[in-house]
């Protein structure tokens, strides 16, 4: 590729690996840690390229895309961030930023896009994409939240969301399942392509698979609440997603059923658990985010200001409520709290009373729930790996991790079984579904003390 390109990042280490790539791929570079020397250039002319950081030490690249396009109509500018959250690939969207990468970035995808960027300035002005979903429109639900668990998914959808890997996103009913499908889609390269939602009955039918694959062509396509699909419609996508081809679209899923149990209980295909389980990205459930709470409501509650201009909101006491309540309809049942309590609330604060009485039947001071309320063991177990593999960072944990994972189940598991059968080895054995010399022999392995006690009913 050959072209200008200017590079503006703080880290020089980047600024060093930047240019020397880009040069060796045929490219001049000027390379700067200042916003101020960068829009200097794009001033005078030059670069057929910008990259640039967005936290600078003189102020937000983020903020110079509108100057930079302003001076130089059709310039691209590719954003580049530690601040790797959706919310920073929507105000790169909006700001007409030709792409935007999460640090760290992968050189070889940066240097594709880049080379995109140079042929794309050479063939003219670049179309414009369709209006990021920045905000919900209509009835949709918020990416709003500032808790860890929403920070790690956006980073996540921040690193997925260029890939061609299917994904399967999980949660509740209510957490906003399809809206980051629809992000994934909306800040992809496929972008201004179709986005189908597909249900089990538009597979059905000798034409069914084939004419979703058409109407996609090549955007995205989601299969929407994919637990629910019976054997004849999972035997069809198992199908369809062997016969893709590169010109295929982005398969997606969401799910509110745990597939993984579903699978152990023979009620989901195990060949098709593998094919859309390539990425799984989980939101998580409100009461696991208790701290984006009075963030969401105000962001509901300033909505119906806009919308209708009624003033809400809520005093210190309903906030404590709202914050305490368990939220069993995740976003959904809040949002649509809030826009009851604008209709019905007689003054601008809204008052505790007029909360317990919006929640009516439900526990008005039910405490939220810890992650692991109510939660399956493949699940806790999955939170207890992921969080074990993240603390090893980009290292692996040292070998022979299947036998003591599986130690570290088998113990509290023939503990809990010994006590539950008042130390009885027989019953135990029996109660476990293995032989009794191999119980003695895990006992003993795992120095397992055994108290034989009697019972009391």
């Amino acid at each position: 590729m050959d072209g200008t390109v200017l590079v503006a990042d703080d880290d020089r280490t980047i600024r060093t690996v930047l240019t020397q790539a880009l040069t060796r791929a045929g490219c001049k570079v000027h390379a700067t840690s200042s916003l101020t020397t960068l829009l200097r250039w794009v001033e005078e002319g030059k670069g057929d390229l910008v990259i640039s950081d967005v936290v600078m030490p003189d102020g937000n690249g983020l903020e110079m895309i509108p100057r930079i396009s302003q001076l130089r109509a059709g310039l691209p500018v590719i954003v580049i961030s530690a601040q790797n959250t959706i919310m920073t690939a929507i105000q790169a969207a909006e700001a007409q930023a030709y792409d935007y990468l999460p640090k760290p970035f992968d050189l070889p995808d940066l240097m594709k896009r880049a080379a995109r960027a140079l042929e794309s300035r050479r063939r003219g002005p670049r179309v414009e994409s369709p209006a990021p979903m920045g905000a919900e429109t209509g009835d949709e639900l918020p990416l709003v939240g500032r808790t860890p668990a929403m920070q790690a998914l956006y980073r996540l959808v921040a690193r997925v969301m260029n890939t061609d890997m299917a994904v399967l996103i999980t949660g509740e009913s209510g957490t906003g399942k399809s809206l980051i499908a629809r992000a994934i889609h909306d800040f992809s390269d496929r972008r201004t392509l179709p986005y189908v939602v597909a249900s089990a009955a538009d597979l059905a039918g000798i034409d069914g698979p084939s004419t979703l694959l058409s109407r996609a062509r090549g955007g995205s396509l989601v299969f929407d609440e994919l637990g629910d699909f019976d054997d004849d419609a999972q035997a069809r996508v198992v199908r369809m997603l062997d016969g893709l081809t590169e010109t295929a679209p982005r398969i997606m899923a969401t799910s509110q059923a745990d597939l993984s149990a579903r699978m152990a209980e023979g009620r989901f295909r195990q060949d098709l658990f593998y094919r859309i389980g390539g990425i799984t990205l989980n939101v998580p459930a409100l009461r696991e985010r208790v701290d984006d709470i009075p963030l969401l409501a105000e962001h509901f509650l300033a909505r119906a200001e806009r919308e209708a201009g009624v003033l809400r909101r809520l005093s210190p006491e309903a906030l404590a409520l709202v914050r305490a309540y368990s939220w069993p309809g995740n976003v959904r049942q809040l949002v649509n709290a809030m826009r009851r309590l604008v209709v019905t609330s007689a003054e601008p604060e809204i008052s505790r009373a007029e909360v317990e009485m919006v929640l009516g039947n439900q526990p008005a001071t039910e405490p939220t729930r810890s992650a692991g309320s109510g939660e399956k063991l493949s699940a806790s177990v999955t939170r207890h790996l992921r969080r074990y593999f993240d603390l090893h960072g980009s290292q692996l944990p040292p070998a022979g991790l299947y036998q003591r994972i599986l130690r570290e189940v088998e113990g509290p598991l023939i503990e809990i079984a010994l006590d539950a059968t008042a130390g009885n080895q027989a019953k135990c054995a029996d109660l476990l579904g293995i032989n009794r010399n191999t119980l003695r022999k895990k006992i003993t392995d795992l120095d397992i003390r055994v108290t034989r006690r009697r019972k009391l009913m």
